[in-house]
């Protein structure tokens, strides 16, 4: 019998079953949101069909601002529940002023999965070229969770879970070892 690679062995070790928080971060959507005006979430829609599809639960979703303190109290809470293995942020990993996921979430990454952002980029390029290098897009370990930002277009979060989505087990996994 052939001796499994270890990358396989991680995959068939990891979890059947993922629960994930999602959120959206965008400033637009979250002031449509408090002010109960209607707003289509395309992104959302787009990440919540592609985990179900796998098989996987959504325990959490939110539309949240470009803010911060907001972003960590959001993180903070999916850290708290212990029904979450991962937890995605989609929006705010841009270059623009407002764009700040990045620099709320990556000064509390444990581990950061550099080649994360750079697997999804290359991947942008194919699609869209030089501008795939505008986005700052990455994911890294907190308290044995996986924590992924991603640019916040419908394309890119569906680029990114096509990519990494049947993975996920295997990073849950290895993050919990």
């Amino acid at each position: 019998m052939e001796k499994l690679k270890p990358y396989e062995e991680h995959r068939l070790r990891g979890p059947k079953k993922l629960r994930f928080s999602l959120y959206t971060v965008s400033s637009s959507r979250y002031k449509a949101k408090i002010s109960r005006e209607g707003f289509k979430d395309d992104s959302m829609e787009v990440a919540v069909n592609l985990i179900e599809r796998e098989g996987y639960e959504i325990v959490e979703k939110d539309v949240i601002d470009d803010d911060v303190v907001m972003i960590r109290k959001a993180l903070e809470n999916s850290l708290s529940r212990e029904d979450v293995d991962v937890v995605v942020f989609m929006g705010g990993t841009g270059l623009a002023k407002r764009d700040v996921t990045i620099e709320a979430v990556r000064p509390l990454f444990e581990k950061e999965i550099e080649g994360f952002g750079e697997i999804f980029r290359f991947e942008s390029y194919k699609q869209i070229g030089a501008a795939a290098a505008f986005t700052r897009a990455t994911a890294g370990v907190i308290n044995n969770r996986v924590v992924i930002c991603l640019p916040g277009s419908p394309d890119a979060v569906e680029l990114a879970f096509k990519i990494f989505l049947r993975e996920l087990p295997h990073l849950v996994y290895i993050s919990r070892t």
